[in-house]
């Protein structure tokens, strides 16, 4: 003796089921953390001074992604994290600004505020004090 399912009940709980497998293999989804923009060591940006040269600047922090077509005098190093599922994504920003060939201020993360970096100048390269020349014998 076979028991036989309703055909009315299979109707409506079959894409019931469907639905809930479906809800329940989304959640298992591996999401790949995004990285994009400059990732900057916190003690290399510690560096920049202003006085310091931007071939210095490039050499402690790289080359800036997205260069200003407007201000030549600007380096905006941007980093942009989203790690796995987490909605609110990070972002970091560290914005170097230039007279010429020299920096003149450095704004931080931690000083999300106006233009901070209020660290004297860098000293001047100065000539090693010469040493006295040795007498040679002939």
């Amino acid at each position: 003796m076979q028991h036989s399912v309703p055909l009315s009940f299979a109707r409506r709980v079959l894409p019931v089921l469907l639905v809930l497998a479906t809800l329940g293999a989304a959640g298992c989804v591996y999401r790949i953390n995004i990285q994009q923009g400059n990732f900057l060591d916190p003690k290399a940006v510690d560096q920049v001074v202003p006085g310091m040269a931007r071939s210095q600047v490039r050499f402690l922090l790289g080359t800036p992604m997205v260069g200003s077509p407007f201000d030549s005098d600007r380096w905006d190093y941007v980093l942009y994290i989203k790690r796995g599922r987490i909605r609110e994504p990070e972002q970091r920003k560290v914005t170097v600004f230039f007279d010429g060939d020299k920096v003149t201020r450095v704004e931080r993360p931690a000083d999300a505020s106006v233009a901070k970096a209020d660290v004297p100048p860098a000293p001047a390269s100065t000539p090693a004090a010469e040493a006295p020349e040795e007498k040679k014998d002939n």
